[in-house]
């Protein structure tokens, strides 16, 4: 498996975004839900509607059910995920059953491998040059939150990492790279 890297410039995540939002609503929330949590493709993949829909309205917090013995993991829906959300599911019909992310040609899930060519595709078409795959979205979502100022030990608990270095290594914290952390907490 080759490593792959996160998005880090915003210009090129919003040129991603646009890309995607004029070609599939889809595709589009495939990618905002991925950056935007931190979850995994198989759970990402592995979404029914009655996951994040109330019925009324986009649930507030996704709960996914745990690993072994860990406890359940419970995700964040914010104002971007909920906004793609709601703009997928006015475009179509929707049942509580149905997969979040399902495939035109049947009622199951796109598969990983054509996930991976939603996203890889459309970041070669905006000029990402980096390698991309499915990680990436994992990536640019730890990524830009330890930027934003995000505990690193928050972040190892998301990605299941025993060690500060790992989980740096892993969302592209480069030693070199500037220190500057912001924590805004915008009241």
């Amino acid at each position: 498996m080759e490593c792959v890297s996160p998005i880090k410039e915003i210009s090129q995540i919003n040129a991603i975004k646009e890309k995607l939002q004029r070609q599939s609503l889809r595709d589009y929330l495939l990618f905002v839900f991925g950056i935007n949590t931190g979850i995994r493709v198989h759970d990402l993949l592995s979404l029914k509607v009655s996951d994040i829909w109330d019925g009324e309205e986009v649930r507030e917090f996704l709960t996914l059910s745990a690993e072994k013995d860990d406890s359940p993991k419970v995700h964040y829906l914010n104002q971007q995920v909920k906004n793609a959300l709601e703009q997928y599911l006015a475009g179509g019909v929707f049942h509580g059953e149905d997969f979040l992310f399902k495939s035109k040609k049947n009622n199951l899930p796109i598969t990983r491998q054509q996930a991976y060519r939603i996203i890889n595709g459309a970041a070669k078409e905006v000029g990402i040059t980096e390698k991309i795959g499915m990680h990436t979205l994992r990536k640019t979502f730890g990524y830009h939150a330890y930027r934003k100022g995000i505990a690193i030990s928050i972040l190892m608990d998301i990605y299941n990492h025993h060690t500060h270095a790992e989980t740096l290594r892993y969302i592209g914290i480069d030693k070199d790279e500037e220190p500057y952390i912001k924590v805004d907490v915008n009241l």
